[in-house]
């Protein structure tokens, strides 16, 4: 096996062991989080039903303009803001944080820190 193929295996292996122990133990909505070296998106997904119930990205060309000149921590910020926006429109006040693969500091920190002042509670 050679190192970048070690390295997803490791990534995939750390997200599922998050999400599995996140599904055994609540049955709260799940917000996700996807990190690249560019970008950063969020869901909010009812595992019950399987249904995403509102999403944001930074790839977003409604969100552009407002993205525009911003650091990649002020971007997740801003997109943390906007998915509690949505997720509070869609009728979710609580869900759980799944950081997937991702340490919680930097850019996932910065956009569960803004999702809490949103007004999303976990």
């Amino acid at each position: 096996m050679d190192a970048i193929t070690l390295k997803k295996t490791r990534r995939a292996r750390r997200a599922h062991h998050v999400r599995n122990r996140i599904r055994r133990t609540t049955t709260l909505p799940r917000l996700t989080v996807s990190r690249s070296l560019k970008h950063i998106s969020a869901q909010v997904i009812d595992d019950t039903t399987g249904r995403t119930l509102a999403h944001v990205t930074s790839t977003a060309k409604e969100l552009s303009d407002a993205l525009k000149g911003k650091t990649k921590t002020e971007r997740a910020k801003h997109l943390g803001t906007e998915i509690a926006r949505k997720a509070r429109a869609a009728g979710v006040e609580e869900v759980v944080f799944d950081r997937g693969f991702a340490r919680f500091h930097g850019r996932v920190k910065a956009l569960a820190d803004a999702a809490r002042e949103g007004g999303l509670k976990f």
